[in-house]
């Protein structure tokens, strides 16, 4: 049996004809850059979320660094945030000219340890920046409380985390903004590169439009230095239509990963991804921690089963951030999970018997490997 890590298409034949409408009524009223379908996805994505504005961009990268510009950040300043997170998160802080600080992550959920934050806040610190990591919403009620003594803003990284929920809360509700991403593979996932910022601050929102669309206050009226970080019509219409289905695509992979956790429970030398009592994990990625992770993704490719690893390296070992002389050794937790996960097949259109089939591989693995 073949079981691919994820299958875009089969997502796409099942709303096949929803998608062709809605990209013909692009093509017919030729809103192709912003415009009324990005407006639309806008209201129903601040809908979906719990706040009242939504401000489509045209990448999740460019979602965090515009609402960091939004929130003045900058030169001199400091951002809290994890290491054991794509590049993007810490990306989005270096443009503005602010400083990355890392903090290590809490040991079962891989998310930012609030207990670790206040030892990192300094007269320079502005910001923190939790990561929704792999669908599971950081422990936010400490961060907000911590930023409210420091007077710290709060910017959700929750490129993984649409629709994932804290306490009953929607992940992007809780923050001063949130960024989110719609790369394809995202569990709502553009058909190429979009994003979008959340918030509950009008003011906010009308400054990260602006900066979006180069500053304009209005068309060839330029107030401040912006970016053009517009949204497509395209990708707001296609986005549209996948919003109407990402409940019951997201709970599709709770089954599945609840599946996962049953059969995997008791196998040696794996440890199934943990849902904090907190949460309602969306499971973006499925990610597993194993030992002798090399010779387990080979032994599974070998039975067609295609697995990835979320993140190799953290940001902090990166080449690229060389420069802030941060050791191997410095996050213990963070540098761990980069040494021992790995991330199993996980996509709404999995089917029962995938699932299981992944299941009696891997059981089948560590079984010889006890043996050996």
């Amino acid at each position: 049996m073949k079981v691919p890590f994820l299958d875009l298409k089969a997502q796409y034949e099942s709303i096949r004809d929803e998608v062709a409408a809605a990209l013909q009524a692009v093509l017919d009223r030729t809103a192709f850059a912003g415009g009324p379908f990005v407006e639309q996805f806008e209201k129903e994505f601040a809908a979906f979320c719990g706040v009242e504005h939504a401000v489509g961009v045209s990448n999740g990268t460019a979602a965090l660094w515009v609402a960091l510009v939004g929130l003045g950040l900058g030169p001199g300043d400091e951002v809290i945030t994890a290491p054991n997170t794509f590049i993007a998160t810490v990306e989005a802080i270096s443009l503005t000219g602010a400083t990355p600080v890392f903090v290590d992550v809490d040991e079962r959920t891989l998310t930012l340890d609030p207990s670790r934050i206040e030892a990192a806040v300094t007269e320079r610190t502005r910001a923190i920046m939790p990561v929704h990591l792999y669908g599971q919403c950081a422990d936010m009620d400490p961060i907000l409380a911590i930023a409210r003594r420091h007077r710290l803003a709060v910017i959700e990284d929750a490129a993984q985390a649409q629709g994932a929920e804290y306490k009953g809360r929607r992940a992007g509700s809780m923050g001063d903004a949130a960024g989110f991403s719609f790369y394809p593979g995202k569990n709502l996932g553009a058909y190429g590169e979009a994003g979008a910022v959340t918030t509950n601050d009008p003011e906010l929102a009308a400054r990260m439009r602006m900066f979006r669309d180069h500053g304009q206050s209005r068309k060839y009226y330029h107030d401040i230095i912006g970016w053009n970080a517009r949204m497509d019509g395209f990708q707001g219409a296609i986005l549209s239509v996948k919003l109407r289905h990402l409940p019951d695509w997201n709970e599709a992979r709770r089954r599945h990963a609840r599946r996962y956790g049953e059969l995997l429970a008791d196998v040696p030398g794996i440890v199934p991804p943990t849902e904090a009592d907190y949460a309602k994990h969306i499971y973006h990625v499925y990610a597993a921690r194993v030992e002798r992770r090399d010779a387990f993704m080979a032994a599974l490719a070998e039975k067609g089963i295609s697995c990835a690893i979320h993140y190799p390296i953290n940001v902090h070992r990166q080449k690229a951030y060389a420069h802030l002389g941060l050791p191997a050794g410095s996050y213990p937790i963070s540098e761990k999970s980069a040494e021992e996960e790995v991330s199993l097949p996980m996509f709404p259109e999995l089917s029962e018997a995938q699932v299981e089939y992944v299941c009696r591989e891997i059981r089948r693995y560590g079984e010889i490997r006890v043996s050996a």
